[in-house]
């Protein structure tokens, strides 16, 4: 069954047997995955197993965790990823064959990118299809976006005049994590009143832009000493966290869609125009993509999150948490938090 991204929350009670995450938009894909995983917690999916079909993929590791008792937990969420969304002839034999046996306890999870329509039209997507979810997560565009966009306007509860409204929307079409992103900063910074088009315009042209700008890039860079003197200098001058945090955040917006490209082995040339990157900051782009990899891009997501969230719940400005976030576009930190972690 089809079901649009923004239809799915009255999906989740019960969860289907199965959810297909398809499409060209990495945030939206994430975001649904967030909410599958948080509803599945709820109803008592325990234990993980996350799948990839890569070139030493084999099929049968997938019906043996569909045949195995679990040793931890009663239910099971089972992710498999499909980079080029092309089970072959294997792998559609056996999603044609799991699917036709039903387990409440278990609960799987396809990724990957748009489905042409000889896709949809497959035995083993429409197997899938039929006990199932088919969640098609491509960019909103024109209306739809707009659309998309009142959507995270209401549920911030943020109020904008109709100007302002615009103007966001032509800052940020074709980059929803952006998008949400800076409706949350603009949340925070303005809680409970109106915003007027010249007053956003203010939060993103002010006198420390120039100071944030130089953090993205050398947060690409992998700069770390100048990471932490530009951090020190915005700090100094009371520039809000949220700016920073919302700078922070479109960059990592940025790197989780062309990585997320690249993964499933998509040219990149029509991401840069997409993402408005320029040619000049491309090799900052490509050097971070070089050196990190999705799974800590995601990790850098969350961490942000986290942040973002103590702010929300009128915590203090934690610059501590914010500077660790900024190390972690060096690779080699993220093993550091690992260890920390235990």
């Amino acid at each position: 069954m089809r079901v649009y991204p923004e239809q799915l929350g009255r999906h989740l009670t019960p969860l289907a047997q199965c959810y297909c995450l398809f499409g060209d938009d990495a945030w939206l894909i994430e975001n649904a995955r967030t909410q599958l995983l948080m509803a599945a917690r709820q109803q008592g999916f325990e234990e993980r197993i996350s799948l990839e079909q890569d070139n030493g993929f084999n099929w049968n590791d997938l019906q043996n965790e569909w045949q195995a008792l679990s040793l931890f937990a009663s239910r099971r969420i089972i992710e498999l990823t499909l980079p080029q969304a092309k089970p072959g002839a294997d792998g559609s034999a056996m999603l044609t064959s799991l699917m036709a046996q039903p387990n409440p306890d278990l609960l799987l999870i396809l990724r990957g990118p748009k489905l042409a329509a000889e896709q949809t039209n497959s035995k083993w997507f429409k197997a899938l299809d039929n006990v199932g979810i088919y969640l098609p997560c491509n960019t909103p565009e024109g209306q739809q976006f707009f659309r998309w966009l009142d959507g995270r306007i209401a549920a911030n509860r943020l109020m904008l005049d109709g100007d302002a409204r615009q103007l966001l929307a032509t800052l940020y079409e074709g980059n929803l994590l952006a998008a949400e992103q800076a409706v949350q900063l603009l949340a925070l910074l303005a809680a409970n009143r109106r915003i007027s088009a010249e007053e956003l315009s203010q939060y993103f042209d002010d006198q420390s832009r120039f100071n944030v700008f130089q953090l993205s890039d050398a947060l690409l860079g992998n700069q770390q000493q100048r990471v932490a003197h530009i951090l020190a200098q915005l700090k100094a001058e009371g520039t809000a966290l949220p700016i920073v945090l919302w700078a922070v955040f479109r960059e990592l917006a940025s790197l989780l869609q062309l990585k997320t490209a690249m993964v499933q082995r998509e040219s990149l040339a029509p991401m840069w125009s997409k993402l408005r990157i320029w040619d000049k900051r491309k090799p900052l782009y490509e050097a971070a993509l070089s050196r990190l990899s999705l799974t800590q891009i995601e990790a850098m997501l969350a961490l942000s999150s986290t942040l973002e969230l103590k702010l929300k719940q009128g915590g203090e400005e934690d610059w501590t948490l914010l500077t660790h976030l900024c190390l972690l576009f060096d690779a080699s930190a993220h093993s550091a938090l690992v260890d920390t972690r235990g």
